[in-house]
């Protein structure tokens, strides 16, 4: 297994279990914050990236 993926279990098992969202952008946001959650739970400094994206086919 690939470290993301195990960190991808754990954030859905750890901070985002048994949370309903109304859209995708809610669960955008959820993950967002149970990234930096875990990341002060373990002592990690966390940063956001913004990746552009390209909508021309």
């Amino acid at each position: 297994m690939n470290p993301i993926e195990l960190e991808w279990q754990h954030l859905k098992k750890d901070e985002l279990a048994g949370k309903m969202f109304n859209d995708e952008l809610e669960l955008a946001y959820a993950v967002i914050d149970g990234v930096q959650a875990r990341g002060e739970k373990r002592n990690h400094s966390t940063k956001r990236v913004k990746f552009n994206s390209n909508n021309s086919g």
